[in-house]
């Protein structure tokens, strides 16, 4: 597979496939540019090696027709600002005026194609849109790591009717950094796993019991473990389907000796809206009454006490229903726990990541994934399309 700085660029038509999903609001205003700003090392190398950038993204979910609300318009003005240099936006992702405009640019200018999602053909990975998507460029780059786990038109379908093609620099960092986590990591490992289900983490849980040396579980997922146990979960969020499962899980761990840490304790209160409710409470003492809705301070200790030896670290899901701050804490604390760890510290998915730069203390990370799903699947252990279709 070539690299980013293997690619002849000047002069040539550079089609970019980027993730600039971005949120938004009511105004249409860009509420947290991460992604974008993620990207802009690989559009202002193009722009400076004296190629015309071609950048195209989906928005939102799309479905398959324009809609004025998920245009890609608020993002072209965005980059405007960002690169100093006006960004078009063309009225399209294909068609003879797109590709007209795209044979109008002049070296390192750079435009913006309409939402890729506009046309069913994007998530039906259709070989036709592919290839009129594929007329807007002459090298191909791909650079939206957050998007590499589907199977669209523009991620799988656009790289194999390109020779000269590579990943560009945020691709390549993620992949980077999940050989450094995950392939070949430092050891120990310990992984932290949240979020509210076992079914949406379980091909996770699965394959990191068998790479991990220290494995945590902790946000509603935790629930699952320890009632499979026979804990009273009282009216938490519990998938009893999955008993079997977790239970498998646990002895897997047993047998090749990964260590697997659940919560000690839990925050309870009646349920996720309450307010001022919350309170302290043994694991095995969860009321019939009442949910857990984080760990406890007694479980923020035990596992900061996990985290102190390891040497990689990786980290996904809260700890809590942390969108209430009084169930926050034990993510906050966690995040705390891992800023200040000395371990290499890789961090997936969009709700941590968000609380993370809430508290202003991403610089304290070695690397914060921009993919959710793309970061979800390299846990699971399997391959990513959107990269495998780099390959020649």
């Amino acid at each position: 597979m070539k690299t980013l700085t293997d690619l002849p660029l000047s002069g040539k038509r550079v089609l970019i496939r980027a993730d600039l999903n971005v949120p938004l609001d009511e105004s249409f205003t860009i509420t947290d540019d991460n992604r974008i700003q993620q990207f802009l090392p690989t559009l202002k190398y193009v722009i400076e090696q004296g190629g015309k950038a071609v950048v195209m993204s989906h928005f939102g979910d799309g479905n398959g027709k324009f809609d004025k609300a998920f245009s890609l318009k608020p993002v072209a003005d965005h980059l405007t600002k960002l690169l100093g240099k006006e960004v078009r936006l063309a009225p399209d992702c294909i068609g003879p005026e797109v590709e007209q405009l795209t044979k109008s640019l002049a070296a390192g200018e750079v435009l913006l194609l309409e939402n890729s999602r506009f046309h069913t053909g994007e998530k039906e990975n259709d070989a036709q849109f592919a290839a009129a998507l594929a007329k807007n460029g002459e090298v191909f780059i791909q650079d939206a790591f957050a998007t590499a786990h589907r199977k669209h038109a523009s991620m799988v379908g656009v790289p194999k009717l390109f020779k000269e093609k590579a990943p560009g620099f945020l691709m390549q960092k993620e992949m980077e950094y999940y050989e450094k986590s995950l392939i070949k990591p430092k050891p120990p490992l310990c992984v932290i796993l949240g979020g509210s289900k076992v079914s949406t983490k379980l091909n996770a849980l699965l394959h990191l019991v068998t790479k991990a040396d220290k494995l945590i579980i902790g946000g509603a997922m935790a629930n699952t473990f320890l009632a499979a146990q026979g804990l009273q979960m009282g009216r938490s969020l519990v998938e009893r389907e999955l008993f079997p499962k977790a239970l498998e899980i646990l002895g897997m761990a047993a047998r090749r000796d990964c260590k697997l840490y659940l919560p000690v304790d839990f925050i309870v209160a009646p349920s996720p809206s309450a307010k001022g409710l919350g309170r302290p409470v043994p694991a095995p003492e969860v009321p019939a009454d009442m949910m857990a809705l984080d760990i406890g301070p007694a479980s923020v200790l035990l596992f900061r006490e996990v985290l102190h030896n390891a040497e990689t670290i990786i980290w996904n899901g809260p700890m809590g229903a942390f969108e209430n701050e009084d169930y926050a804490k034990g993510t906050t604390d966690m995040i705390e726990a891992l800023a200040s760890a000395h371990g290499m510290t890789v961090v997936g998915g969009g709700d941590t990541d968000a609380a993370i730069h809430k508290m202003e203390l991403d610089h304290k990370f070695d690397y914060i994934s921009t993919g959710g799903g793309a970061f979800l699947a390299l846990l699971e252990g399997k391959g990513l399309p959107g990269f495998a279709a780099l390959e020649n």
